[in-house]
């Protein structure tokens, strides 16, 4: 959530960045209700005070029956009507809150202006594109394997979910375990097993609610939501604290399960595994001091890096612009790893700070030393790496022209030593 007192206070800037952003509102309509809650918070403080004078004053008249305490029991009785008024219109004023809740984060000075995709601005590359003859999906090499199955699991589940099988399902285990090894091990970062189903609070902590909620599933009595990343549990392991300052960074890593509903996407990558409903995801979360923020992004950024790297991997670095980030980010890079069955590079992970965006929402501060005044953390997250993917990039790759799959060196200690996985024959 953006705070509305640096937006009094910076309207030419905050109207020219949310424009940025594709947002078409000024700031006039924010500060003008603003002003008129802030009036109306004002006017119940008052009659507040006044309750309480008068209700002391009456407490003293108790028992005599004269004018004065008619008068004063009066007075008391109409100031509870206009408190319970004021109090019904504030409650009744949400305007404010929902343009609040509904704007998106404000884009660091940093990132390039831009209306989509094709203005992000590549920042590095890491190994040549592979180009293979004749190169195949990786739906199509899954399934001439016989590992990757989308028929029977459409009569199991529907569309946009997939069962792996032998090889692959393994697979999938060594890529899990090999990210979280070498995230606790070399980059510090402590690891979690986060619910998967979380209150509606914690989405709206972390910015996936209200404005993605068509995003994520919901349970049939509204209590609950699967996580549509594992953003949403670990940020939330701050919510409602105030930490110390030796304490800050914590960096958390876990592997969840991740669902979304997929809302927006008809048509596109309907078949495979680049975009289904559940799907498996290292994420990475850090929470910090603002002044050390952006060096945790670059952290984080090179943990998700060294990944693709160990797997031989060819990938680049792209800086998104204003109107390619996400609903919470203030900076994002994308890292997008090359697939040969495509000829196109994809996206594999999204590395972003959001600021103090998050926390102000989920009410998560820090408390410097010697200090008694509280400060807003920072919050960063990316995936290190969206496993599903890591699959696909693997398989599309590593391809041989007789079928098999040459199982990236770095994850053969998880693979029994094994170094190919072949057609499993019927």
């Amino acid at each position: 959530m953006l705070d509305i007192k640096w937006i009094r206070d910076n309207e030419e800037e905050f109207n020219s960045l949310l424009h940025k952003r594709g947002i078409k509102l000024d700031s006039n309509v924010i500060l003008e209700l603003d002003e008129e809650k802030r009036q109306l918070t004002t006017l119940v403080q008052q009659f507040q005070q006044a309750k309480n004078t008068k209700s002391k004053r009456l407490a003293g008249l108790k028992g005599k029956s004269n004018k004065e305490f008619e008068e004063v029991k009066r007075d008391v009785e109409h100031i509870n009507e206009k408190l319970a008024e004021l109090s019904t219109r504030i409650s009744q004023s949400d305007k404010l809150q929902n343009i609040m809740d509904n704007l998106p984060n404000l884009p660091a000075k940093d990132v390039p202006y831009g209306t989509d995709e094709s203005m992000n601005k590549i920042i590095r590359t890491f190994k040549e594109p592979n180009i293979i003859e004749n190169a195949k999906e990786h739906f199509e090499l899954g399934n001439e394997l016989g590992m990757m199955d989308f028929e029977q699991t459409a009569k199991i589940s529907g569309s946009r979910f997939v069962t792996l099988k032998g090889g692959l399902a393994r697979l999938q285990r060594a890529i899990i375990s090999f990210m979280l090894d070498t995230h606790t091990e070399e980059f510090e970062f402590e690891e979690m097993s986060p619910p998967v189903l979380v209150r509606p609070e914690a989405m709206y902590n972390t910015g996936q609610l209200p404005k993605l909620a068509e995003d994520s599933y919901v349970t049939e009595d509204g209590k609950f939501r699967l996580i549509p990343t594992g953003e949403v549990p670990l940020t939330n392991m701050v919510a409602d604290s105030i930490l110390k300052r030796e304490d800050l960074p914590i960096r958390y890593v876990a592997y969840t399960e991740c669902f979304r509903s997929e809302a927006g996407s008809a048509g596109r990558d309907t078949r495979g595994m680049i975009r289904n409903h559940q799907f498996g995801k290292v994420e990475l979360v850090t929470i910090t001091a603002p002044e050390e923020s952006n060096l945790e992004h670059e952290r984080m950024l090179n943990a998700a890096e060294e990944i693709l790297k160990r797997l031989e991997l060819p990938y680049r670095v792209m800086l998104l612009c204003t109107g390619d980030m996400g609903f919470q980010a203030q900076k994002t890079f994308d890292l997008e790893v090359w697939l040969p069955g495509q000829k196109k590079y994809r996206e594999i992970s999204s590395i972003s700070n959001c600021g103090d965006f998050q926390a102000r929402r989920m009410k998560a501060r820090y408390r410097e030393f010697g200090a008694t005044n509280t400060t807003f953390v920072h919050t960063l997250n990316g995936s290190g790496l969206a496993v599903g993917r890591t699959i696909v990039a693997i398989l599309e790759n590593y391809q041989n022209a007789d079928g098999s799959i040459t199982i990236p060196e770095v994850l053969r200690p998880y693979m029994g030593g094994e170094s190919t996985i072949q057609r499993i024959e019927k």
